[in-house]
C-alpha cells in the first residue's frame, strides 16, 4: 500500500508568529559592566488541542433516542461544540500558536457514521465525503491517529476516508503486512514560527492499537500487521529527535492502565500509553485515547532520563478538549521544554459552532429519516434498565435473534443436532423497544457497536468457566447486607459490554461468594449440564477475537462466522418477523442469589 507522500512527510510551512516572545535578563550585572544592555532570553508558548474517540459524533444528538444527546452528568458530545471551544482557545492563543490532533477513532460509532458506510457509502462511484471528514476539515485538523475502530468497516472505507481528509492520518505501528512498511504515515512535523528568527519543529508520531489484529481479523489478516506501541515509538522517536524535532508529541489510541482486553493471544499491550512514556525517551506529551475515561493531567516518569512525561485523555464523543501548552526556552542553540502540562475543557459550556451544523445539516435530517423508519410492531414495551442485575426481556430478544440465526445457518450440517446457545451483554442501560411502532433507532440500539455473529463449539465444563468469569463483574456481597443495584455492578471497573449473559441454559450466581465459584445450579434442559456435553455458542466476533479476555471462546473450534452486523441481522429479523412478541421468547434463565436467596 503505497504511502501519500504529502501526508506523509507533512507541512513544513511556516506557521505564523508567536505571541510569547517575553523573558528575563541573562546576567545583566555582567552586561552592564561591559557596557553592553542586557539580553533578553529567546522563549516561545504554544498550545497543543487534542480529541480522541469521537466515534462519529458531530453534532449534539442521539440517534438512537432522536433527540438532544444528555446523560446523567449532562455532558455534550460533538464536532460542533468542539469546534467552539478550539475557536475560543485560537483566539486567546493566537490561531498559528495552536496544533490541533486527535487520537482516533473516528468513524464508527454512530448512526451518522454507520449511514455513510453503509447505506449510502462514501466508497460508492461519486459517493458523498464522509461527514467527519467535512467536520474535521472544516475546523482545521492537524493530524489524527487511526484507532481501531477505523478497520470496522474495512480496509476500503478507511482508505477513502483518508483520502478525503485534508490531514493526515497516523500510524507508525500499522505495517503492511508483506512489506513491513508504513503504511501510513508515522508522523507529522510541523514548523511553529517564533519571534526569534528559528522555528520551533514539532513533531507528531501516531500509534494505534495492536489489538486491530483481533478485533478485526476479518478486514486486516494478511493485509496489515500491528506491533507494539512501545517497541515502534523506540524506532520513531529518535529518528525525530534526529531530523530536528523540538518538540515530540505522542498521539497514541492506547489507554495508560498498562492492562489488555486480550490476554496473551498477542505479544503486545492493549492500554500501553503509559509504558511508552515510562520506557522511550525523547517525547515530551501524549495524547491518550481508546480507554473512553477522562484524564486532564498525568505524569510519568521516564525510567532513562527521570524527565516527566505529560499524559491527557479527554473524555469520548467530543465531551472533552485536552490541551497541552508547551513553554521553550532557547538553550545552547536549540529550543528547549521548560515546562509543559495538560487541562481539559468540558464541551458542554459551549454552543454548537453554526459554521459546523450548517455544513453537515442535509446529512444529519438523512440519517434522522432513516432511523425513524418504523420496521415493525411490538406486543409490549421492553427496557435495559435492569439488564445488567436482571435477566430482561429485551436480553433475551438479542439472544432469540442470535440463536435462530446460527441455528438456521447450522441447518443440515455437521453440528446441526447440537443445542444452540447465545451471548448478550447489556451495551446501553437506556435502551428500549417501545410498546407499538418499531423503528430502525429501536432496533439498532440494542447493538451499538458493529460487531458481526459467529458460531463457536464450546464443552459444558469450558461453559462454566466462561460463565465463571462473567460473573466477576458483580461486586460481592454478603448474604443479608442491603443491595443498591448501583454499587452491584462493574466490580473492578468491568465495563457493562464485558458480561456475559448465557441463554439456552439456567443458572445462578451467588454474589456472595468469591469470584471463580459463583456459578451454581448450571443446568440444561432441565439436568444438571455435563461437563462433557458439546454446545453451540452464538457470540460476536468481539468476544470470538478474545475482546473481554473471556476464557477458551477464542480458541473454540469456529462452526460458522456471518460478515453482516448483529444489529442489522436485529433489523432484518424484526421486518421478517413484523411483530415482536416476548412471550414467544422471554424467559428468567438466570438470577443473582445470595446463599440460595434471590437478590431480586
Amino acid at each position: 500500500m503505497p504511502l501519500n507522500r504529502r501526508k506523509f512527510l507533512g507541512t513544513s510551512a511556516a506557521s505564523g508568529v508567536g505571541l510569547a516572545v517575553t523573558g528575563a535578563a541573562v546576567a545583566p550585572s555582567a552586561a552592564r559592566a561591559h557596557g553592553r544592555p542586557p539580553r533578553r532570553e529567546k522563549r516561545y508558548s504554544f498550545t497543543v488541542l487534542g480529541t480522541t474517540d469521537l466515534h462519529g459524533n458531530v453534532f449534539n444528538w442521539d440517534y438512537f433516542t432522536d433527540k438532544e444527546f444528555d446523560d446523567k452528568d449532562h455532558n455534550d458530545v460533538g464536532l460542533a461544540k468542539i469546534s467552539t471551544l478550539v475557536n475560543e482557545v485560537r483566539k486567546e492563543k493566537g490561531h498559528r500558536n495552536t496544533l490541533l490532533i486527535d487520537a482516533g477513532d473516528t468513524i464508527q460509532g454512530t448512526q451518522l457514521s454507520y449511514y455513510y458506510a453503509k447505506v449510502d457509502p462514501i466508497t460508492a462511484k461519486r459517493g458523498p465525503v464522509h461527514p467527519m471528514a467535512q467536520a474535521m476539515n472544516a475546523i482545521g485538523y492537524d493530524a489524527a491517529a487511526l484507532g481501531n475502530h477505523e478497520f470496522n468497516y474495512g480496509i476500503p472505507v478507511l482508505r477513502k476516508f483518508e483520502e478525503q481528509c485534508d490531514f493526515p492520518l497516523l500510524g507508525a505501528n500499522a505495517l503492511d503486512a508483506k512489506t513491513l512498511r508504513p503504511a501510513f504515515p508515522p508522523y507529522f512535523m510541523k514548523r511553529m514560527r517564533t519571534p526569534h528568527g528559528r522555528d520551533v519543529r514539532v513533531a507528531v508520531l501516531g500509534l494505534t492499537n495492536p489489538g486491530i489484529a483481533i478485533w478485526d481479523k476479518a478486514n486486516v489478516q494478511g493485509k496489515m500487521v500491528f506491533p507494539g506501541l512501545e517497541e515502534q515509538a523506540a524506532k520513531w522517536v529518535p529518528r525525530l529527535r534526529s531530523m530536528g524535532a523540538d518538540v515530540v508529541i505522542v498521539s497514541a489510541h492506547s489507554g495508560s492502565s498498562g492492562t489488555s482486553s486480550y490476554g496473551d493471544q498477542l505479544p503486545y499491550v492493549e492500554n500501553a500509553a503509559g509504558l511508552v512514556a515510562e520506557q522511550v525517551p525523547g517525547i515530551d506529551a501524549i495524547l491518550v485515547g481508546h480507554a473512553h475515561t477522562e484524564i486532564p493531567e498525568y505524569f510519568v516518569q521516564n525510567r532513562a532520563t527521570g524527565k516527566k512525561v505529560v499524559l491527557s485523555e479527554p473524555l469520548k464523543w467530543g465531551q472533552r478538549l485536552t490541551l497541552f501548552d508547551f513553554d521553550l526556552v532557547w538553550e545552547k542553540g536549540r529550543w528547549t521544554v521548560e515546562k509543559a502540562g495538560a487541562r481539559v475543557l468540558n464541551s458542554n459550556t459551549a454552543a454548537e459552532d453554526k459554521k459546523i451544523t450548517r455544513l453537515l445539516v442535509d446529512e444529519h435530517r438523512k440519517v434522522v429519516a432513516y432511523v425513524n423508519q418504523v420496521i415493525g410492531t411490538s406486543k409490549a414495551a421492553m427496557s435495559t434498565a435492569e439488564g445488567p442485575y436482571k435477566d430482561v426481556p429485551i436480553i433475551d430478544l438479542i439472544n432469540e435473534v442470535q440463536k435462530e440465526t446460527v441455528a438456521g445457518a447450522l441447518q443440515g450440517g455437521a453440528y446441526a443436532a447440537l443445542p444452540v446457545l447465545s451471548q448478550a451483554s447489556c451495551f446501553s442501560r437506556t435502551a428500549r423497544i417501545p410498546a407499538g411502532d418499531v423503528t430502525i433507532k429501536d432496533a439498532a440500539g440494542l447493538y451499538p457497536f458493529e460487531n458481526t455473529l459467529e458460531a463457536r463449539l464450546l464443552t459444558g465444563a469450558q461453559l462454566k468457566e466462561y460463565l465463571e468469569f462473567s460473573a466477576r463483574y458483580y461486586v460481592r456481597t454478603p448474604a443479608g447486607a442491603p443491595v443498591d443495584p448501583a454499587k452491584l455492578t462493574n466490580a473492578e471497573n468491568t465495563p457493562d459490554y464485558n458480561y456475559d449473559a448465557v441463554s439456552g441454559v439456567t443458572y445462578e450466581i451467588d454474589v456472595a461468594k468469591p469470584v471463580g465459584s459463583r456459578i451454581v445450579k448450571l443446568s440444561f434442559g432441565g439436568k444438571e449440564l455435563d461437563p462433557k456435553a458439546e454446545f453451540v455458542l452464538a457470540v460476536n466476533n468481539y468476544r470470538a477475537s478474545g475482546g473481554g479476555n473471556f476464557p477458551h471462546i477464542a480458541g473454540a473450534k469456529q462452526l460458522w462466522a456471518n460478515s453482516e452486523e448483529i444489529r442489522n441481522t436485529i433489523i432484518g429479523w424484526v421486518k421478517a418477523k413484523g411483530t415482536i412478541d416476548p412471550d414467544q421468547f422471554a424467559s428468567v434463565d438466570w438470577k443473582l442469589t445470595r446463599d440460595g436467596t434471590p437478590v431480586f
